[in-house]
């Protein structure tokens, strides 16, 4: 087989492999010598040099990968930032799990007044919450915290970068509705 259908065939292994290659698998996988496949495949190291795409001898094998100078954009393709907005419904839900969780959909149900059903499996969905496991209430309901998705969303490093809750319940109350501008009645 001549050298630039030997390239042809170890460019198309390379391109579908999630993994680096060996030289024993391509051997097998090809039928031809080591030899003549490592020299195909450092002729390849050098005609890949100035390419975005790169021959890589990594791990005790070959991989074709993107140039690493292309990070930021091939992240731009793989991880695209998506806009999540969130209603007023969806805010409240998610800052009573905030600062309650572990919390159960029955408990965000009382503190809301509200059936929290849809809101809460739109919040998992977006990845803003996850089930935490189950509790040992009656009928074992699902708890519910945040995800890393919801500090990345916010800003957050952690948990504790949250703002603090004023002790009284009625105080807690006040500071919920303002923030989702609802009347708050004055005394």
């Amino acid at each position: 087989m001549e050298s630039a259908k030997v390239k042809s065939v170890l460019e198309s292994l390379l391109f579908v492999a999630r993994k680096p290659v060996t030289l024993v698998a391509l051997e097998e996988a090809t039928a031809l010598p080591k030899e003549l496949l490592a020299a195909c495949l450092e002729e390849m190291i050098a005609e890949y040099q100035q390419k975005g795409l790169k021959v890589l001898k990594v791990a005790g094998g070959y991989l074709m990968g993107t140039d690493p100078a292309n990070a930021e954009y091939v992240e731009k393709i793989l991880h695209p930032r998506e806009e999540t907005t969130l209603s007023g419904r969806a805010l409240e839900t998610l800052a009573i799990i905030a600062y309650k969780q572990p919390a159960t959909k029955a408990e965000i149900e009382r503190l809301r007044g509200v059936n929290s059903d849809g809101v809460v499996d739109t919040l998992t969905a977006k990845k803003m919450i996850k089930e935490l496991g189950r509790s040992d209430a009656v009928g074992h309901p699902y708890l519910y915290g945040t995800t890393p998705e919801f500090l990345r969303h916010f800003g957050l490093h952690s948990l504790a970068d949250l703002p603090p809750l004023p002790d009284s319940v009625a105080e807690q109350d006040a500071l919920f509705k303002s923030a989702l501008h609802e009347d708050v009645p004055t005394e």
